[in-house]
């Protein structure tokens, strides 16, 4: 059959009195390849080529934007590129930000215009620090939210639990210059001046080395009569001692303070203390609760982001006996990890509505700028908010003054909290 079609489709003969080489100048390209085709029996295995070559590039164009879902949430739902075409995205958010619940809804009163306008101030302030090489204490994400937090409600007195070097105590003082500061910390700032720099405050009470109080151990009634404070919502505590939130939030509500700080809130399955991020993160709440499933999506999203960011977090990092993801594995982690135990689901669900119960007021420092403004390669920006200067906003980034840092004074993504709390 074929080679009738192919015989009843040939040319004529070309006359011997006509000019062979003007006739077929009247012949198109395609057509005169279309005959070479034919003649050859190529043809169909051309199309053939050419519909599959179609039918895969109509697939990766869709593919582009398909959206994956996590099992951990309905809410928080992120486009996700696959890794094949698109590279490696940034998405932040894409796995979840346990947000924590307030009574009544409140947020704070500051918004991305005014942190715009506070990095503008504090990138000039931030230069002028004492201590430049702060390992293992505050980069610059933390300490422009401390100082921004601090210059915002402007307390009356200022209380610090945990202080290192004294970096975190500079930050407060160029936030408040004439406010009292009151420093509780194991060891006092200045015997890090043997090694190095350090900073010690001509106007803070220090309760360290030999006189050191635990936070919550301190008379605070007597401690507010002898600074002359009657209204604890004119004090703000900020905690970074690397101890169990919840038992700080508890102490704070015992005290009466309403308006509380804590450094490193971090995230489920990482840190060395139970924090709010972990208590929060439900599945009722918004960016909350996790599967353990490796063949989740879930499962399947974070062993891809774990081969490009170091400290990303799988599955086998997040999830431990009996499936517990909770705290640490499982566990509620106390005094930098020296103390820990295991919780059940039911304690750690009771914890979550203990929070809510006094929270007034829940917001967490976004981080300043994504990956591909500060370089950081270490964190993955999954469970963090949205940054205060978009990724890609270079010219934003360069105006702020933070093209000047180096990409080793940013924290990555282990998140700062202001909490306004009241009793139950």
């Amino acid at each position: 059959m074929l080679e009738r079609v192919l015989s009843s489709r040939r040319a004529a003969p070309v006359s011997d009195d006509g000019d062979e080489s003007k006739t077929r100048k009247h012949i198109s390209l395609g057509t005169r390849v279309t005959n070479y085709l034919i003649r050859t029996g190529h043809l169909w295995p051309c199309l053939l080529i050419g519909l599959v070559i179609v039918v895969v590039t109509s697939f990766v164009y869709h593919t582009r934007d398909v959206v994956c879902f996590s099992v951990s949430s309905s809410d928080h739902l992120s486009r996700l590129r696959f890794f094949a075409f698109d590279g490696l995205e940034t998405d932040f958010g894409s796995l979840g930000v346990p947000w924590c619940r307030s009574k009544h809804g409140k947020t704070v009163e500051w918004t991305t215009k005014d942190l715009i306008k506070g990095l503008e101030e504090f990138v000039p302030i931030y230069e002028t620090r004492p201590i430049k090489n702060n390992m293992y204490g505050m980069g610059f994400d933390h300490s422009f939210g401390l100082w921004f937090i601090t210059q915002w409600l402007k307390p009356e007195l200022i209380i610090e639990s945990g202080a290192f070097k004294g970096h975190s105590t500079w930050v407060l003082r160029q936030a408040m210059p004439d406010t009292p500061i009151i420093s509780l910390t194991p060891r006092h700032p200045e015997k890090y001046l043997k090694k190095g720099p350090a900073y010690v405050d001509g106007n803070c009470t220090y309760f360290a080395g030999k006189d050191f109080v635990d936070f919550g151990n301190v008379d605070w009634r007597k401690v507010m009569k002898k600074h002359g404070i009657e209204d604890l919502s004119q004090v703000l505590v900020f905690f970074d001692d690397h101890q169990n939130e919840l038992k700080r939030l508890k102490q704070a509500l015992k005290a009466g303070f309403r308006h509380l700080v804590f450094e490193d809130n971090y995230d489920t399955s990482t840190g060395d203390h139970y924090s709010f991020r972990q208590m929060c993160d439900q599945f009722y709440i918004r960016g909350g609760g996790h599967s353990c499933f490796k063949d989740s999506d879930e499962g399947r999203i974070r062993s891809r982001r774990k081969k490009f960011w170091e400290k990303a977090v799988d599955i086998e990092d997040l999830c431990g006996p009996g499936e517990a993801w909770w705290g640490v594995r499982g566990q509620m982690r106390d005094d930098f990890n020296h103390s820990n135990k295991a919780i059940s689901y039911a304690e750690h669900f009771k914890n979550s509505r203990f929070v809510e119960s006094v929270l007034d007021v829940y917001w967490e420092l976004p981080p300043v700028a994504g990956p591909s403004l500060t370089h950081q390669t270490r964190y993955d920006p999954a469970r963090a908010s949205s940054p205060i200067v978009e990724d890609g906003r270079y010219g934003l980034f360069r105006s702020l003054g933070l093209s000047r840092l180096e990409a080793s004074v940013f924290n990555g993504y282990t998140q700062m909290v202001y909490l306004q709390v009241s009793q139950e």
